[in-house]
C-alpha cells in the first residue's frame, strides 16, 4: 500500500519477498525487497538500483503502477529485452519528436529480427511510456498529413536505426520536390527476415535501390466520421467506444502504410494480427485479453465484436480500407508503364498473393460480416496489384518491339494486307460500331505506327481514343455502362484483327499479339479510372462493387 508517497517494505505484500527477481540484460539485479526504497510520480513508482563495482556502473530505472501486484510484475519482467532495446537505441531530449509508428515499425523488425513475440502498438505504448518517464504525445503536420508523435524523444546517435534514417530520407529528398521533402520523417530499419518470408520479402540494399521507383511522399487521407444515418448504437456501446474504434483504425492504417513504404511486406500479417487482437491460444475459443492489455483498455474486445456488426461501422470500413488501398497502389506502382525491377514486382505479386489468407487468419473470432467486407477491399487491392504488375510487365516486353524498325515496318506491311472491310462487316453485327469512327481510329493506328511512336506516345493516343468515345456521355448517369460496353467492343474487334492476321500467317503475328495485350490491358485500366472518377470513387472501390453488392445485406 501506499501512504503519503511512501511504500511500505513489500514483506508485507507479497510472501515471495526475497524469491523474485528481475535479471535484465544487463546484469541489473532488483529485488522486491527494493520497493521500499522506490519514490513516487504522479501514481507511478521509480525502482532505482545502483550496481556498484558493476562493469557497466549504471542506473536501471523502471515504471510500475502503484497497484502492485504478480501480474504487473510478470508483465514487466517478460518485457526485460524490450526494454533493454529501446534505451539501447532511443533518448529523451528537449524539442524533438518521433513518429509513434515509426517506432513500433521499429518495434516489429526488432522482434522479426530477434524471433520474438511482438505486442500490440497500444501495448508497445504503454511500455514506450513506462521507460521513458514524462513523455507526452502530440499530433504534428499539416491537415491530411498528421500523425501522432512522442514529443521530447529520439533516436541515440550510436544507435544503427539513426543511420537507416538518414539513408532513407536522403533517398526521399532526391526524388521528391522540395515542397514535399519535409513529408519523409518515419523510416523502418531493414532487417532480413526470416526463410518463410523470402518470398515476399525486400532486403534492405533492395529497399535502397527501389526507393526510386516509389511514391514515398503519399500521405494517408483523414478519414470521415462514422454516418450513423440516424440509427441506434447497439445495446452496450457507447459514443466514445465508436471514437476509440475510429481512432485505433486510423492508427492500424498509418501503420500499414509506414510498412508498406519501406517494403516490407510480412509485417502486414503482424499489424492485422495485432489489431484484431489474435493469438495461436484464442484460436477455436473467445479467452479475454489480458487485463494490462492497453488495446482491451481503450477498446474491449466484446465492443469490437459488437461494432463489427453494426451497419454504419461495417460501412465505414470499407470505405478507409478502399481509401487506403488505393493510396498503396498508387505509392508501389505510382506509373504503370515505368519499368520496375523485376525483383520488386515478384515480390509486389507474392504479397498480392498472400493478402487475402493472412487477413481470414487474423481475423479468427470476429464477426462474419466484418471479415466479408474486409476480404472484398483486400481482394479488390490484390487484384489490383496482379493486373498493374502484369500490365507493367507488358509494357516493358511492348517497349523493345516499338523501338524496332525492322518489326515496326513488318507489323505494317502485315497490317496493310488485312481486310478491315470484312473486319467491320462481320464485328459491326456485335458492336454496332460507326463506320466512320472505325475507319478513323485505323487510319490513326496506322499512321502512329508508322510514326514509330514511344510507348507513351501510344499511351496518350489510347487515352485520347476513350475521351472522344466517351465524350457524349460526359456528366450522363450512363456513363459507367458505355465506359465498360465500349471496353468489350474495343477487345472484340480487336481480337477480329488478330485472327485476320492470324489467318494469314503473318510474319509479325507474335508482335501484333503482344501489342494487343498491352493495348486491352491499358485500355481497361483508362476505363476503370475513368468510371471511378465519374462516380467520385477510387479505382479500388469500383473493382469491388460486384462482391461489394452481394454483401449488402450486411449494412443493414
Amino acid at each position: 500500500s501506499i501512504h503519503d508517497n511512501k511504500i511500505k517494505p513489500v514483506q508485507h505484500c507479497f510472501p515471495l519477498q526475497n524469491e523474485l527477481k528481475w535479471i535484465s540484460e544487463c546484469s541489473l539485479l532488483l529485488t522486491l525487497n527494493d520497493l521500499h526504497h522506490a519514490r513516487v510520480y504522479n501514481n507511478s513508482v521509480c525502482m532505482q538500483k545502483h550496481m556498484h563495482g558493476s562493469a557497466f556502473g549504471c542506473l536501471r530505472v523502471v515504471y510500475l503502477r502503484a497497484s502492485f501486484s504478480l501480474d504487473s510484475l510478470s508483465e514487466c519482467l517478460s518485457s526485460g529485452p524490450q526494454v533493454q532495446w529501446l534505451l539501447d537505441n532511443y533518448e529523451t531530449a528537449e524539442g524533438v519528436s518521433l513518429p509513434r509508428s515509426t517506432l513500433y515499425c521499429h518495434y516489429l523488425l526488432h522482434c522479426q529480427e530477434q524471433k520474438l513475440e511482438p505486442v500490440n502498438a497500444a501495448s508497445f505504448g504503454k511500455l514506450i511510456r513506462s521507460v521513458f518517464m514524462g513523455l507526452r504525445t502530440r499530433r504534428l503536420g499539416t491537415r491530411g498529413n498528421s500523425k501522432y508523435h512522442y514529443y521530447g524523444l529520439r533516436i541515440k546517435a550510436s544507435s544503427s536505426l539513426l543511420r537507416l534514417m538518414e539513408d532513407q530520407q536522403h533517398l526521399a529528398m532526391r526524388q521528391q520536390p522540395f515542397s514535399q521533402k519535409q513529408r519523409w520523417t518515419q523510416t523502418l530499419s531493414f532487417l532480413s527476415f526470416s526463410v518463410s518470408h523470402s518470398g515476399s520479402c525486400v532486403s534492405h540494399t533492395q529497399v535502397q535501390q527501389y526507393q526510386q521507383f516509389l511514391d514515398a511522399s503519399r500521405a494517408l487521407p483523414e478519414f470521415p466520421d462514422v454516418d450513423l444515418q440516424d440509427r441506434a448504437l447497439p445495446e452496450g456501446i457507447e459514443l466514445e467506444h465508436l471514437k476509440s474504434f475510429q481512432l485505433l483504425y486510423r492508427e492500424h492504417c498509418e501503420a500499414i502504410l509506414d510498412v508498406m513504404v519501406n517494403l516490407q511486406f510480412p509485417l502486414v500479417e503482424t499489424l492485422w494480427k495485432t489489431f484484431w487482437r489474435f493469438s495461436e491460444s484464442q484460436a477455436g475459443d473467445s479467452t479475454t485479453l489480458a487485463v494490462h492489455d492497453e488495446s482491451e483498455k481503450r477498446l474491449p474486445k466484446s465492443c469490437l465484436v459488437l461494432l463489427c456488426k453494426y451497419g454504419p461501422v461495417l460501412r465505414w470500413s470499407r470505405d478507409c480500407d478502399n481509401t487506403l488501398y488505393q493510396g498503396l497502389v498508387e505509392m508501389l506502382i505510382p506509373d504503370v508503364l515505368r519499368p520496375i525491377p523485376s525483383a520488386l514486382t515478384q515480390a509486389i505479386r507474392n504479397f498480392a498473393k498472400s493478402l487475402e489468407s493472412w487477413l481470414t487468419n487474423a481475423m479468427m473470432n470476429i464477426p462474419e460480416e466484418m471479415v466479408r467486407v474486409k476480404v472484398t477491399s483486400a481482394s479488390a487491392f490484390a487484384q489490383t496489384l496482379r493486373r498493374y504488375t502484369s500490365l507493367n510487365h507488358l509494357a516493358q516486353a511492348a517497349r523493345a518491339v516499338l523501338q524496332n524498325t525492322a518489326q515496326i515496318n513488318q507489323m505494317l506491311s502485315d497490317l496493310n494486307r488485312v481486310d478491315f472491310a470484312n473486319v467491320q462487316e462481320q464485328a459491326s453485327w456485335v458492336c454496332r460500331c460507326e463506320d466512320r469512327v472505325v475507319q478513323r481510329l485505323e487510319q490513326d493506328f496506322k499512321l502512329t505506327l508508322q510514326q514509330q511512336n514511344s510507348l507513351e506516345q501510344w499511351a496518350a493516343w489510347l487515352d485520347g481514343v476513350v475521351s472522344q468515345v466517351l465524350k457524349p456521355y460526359q456528366s450522363s448517369t450512363a456513363f459507367p455502362k458505355a465506359a465498360k460496353l465500349f471496353l468489350l467492343k474495343w477487345s472484340f474487334y480487336s481480337s477480329m484483327v488478330i485472327r485476320d492476321l492470324t489467318l494469314r500467317s503473318a510474319a509479325s503475328f507474335g508482335s501484333f499479339h503482344l501489342i494487343r495485350l498491352l493495348y486491352d490491358e491499358y485500355m481497361y485500366y483508362l476505363i476503370e479510372h475513368r468510371v471511378a472518377q465519374a462516380k467520385g470513387e477510387t479505382p479500388i472501390a469500383v473493382m469491388g462493387e460486384v462482391q461489394t453488392h452481394s454483401d449488402t445485406e450486411f449494412f443493414t
